[in-house]
């Protein structure tokens, strides 16, 4: 009887181990400001690393852990004359990892504080989150 208690109770341990390691994200992304890259991670695995551009000199991209909050497959800023940001995945206030024309300019600090990608990437980003559902995703922003 002893024995069987102690394996229903190993049994239960192990159910809520699993299932709090299911909590984890599926999808995350992960900006390091200082590198200017962008890591993406599905499952644990590392299927891309980009480069970005983030916050020029005067501007701030906030650090932090997010889930996204709201999508578009094309945003246009009010704040900043109507700029496009195409595949915007925003993920805290205005802030959003989305497309850019300014390709030059990846790799380098040059944003007003989004995470600016190559739209394909930014494109493939979008459709990894709307895949496993914001809930499941994490942007992560570091140095």
């Amino acid at each position: 009887m002893r024995k069987t208690a102690l394996l229903a109770a190993a049994f239960v341990v192990a159910l809520l181990g699993s299932a709090a390691s299911g909590s984890a994200a599926a999808l995350v992304a992960t900006v390091d400001v200082a590198n200017q890259r962008m890591t993406v991670t599905k499952h644990g695995q590392v299927i891309y690393e980009w480069k970005v551009s983030t916050a020029a000199r005067g501007y701030i991209t906030p650090r932090g852990e997010w889930r996204p909050y709201r999508m578009h497959t094309m945003w246009r800023s009010i704040k900043y004359d109507n700029a496009p940001m195409p595949y915007a995945v925003f993920y805290h206030g205005g802030y959003a990892i989305h497309g850019t024309t300014s390709v030059g300019r990846l790799g380098t600090p040059a944003s007003h504080g989004c995470v600016r990608l190559l739209t394909a990437n930014a494109q493939k980003f979008f459709n990894l989150v709307k895949e496993v559902g914001p809930g499941n995703t994490r942007v992560i922003v570091t140095n």
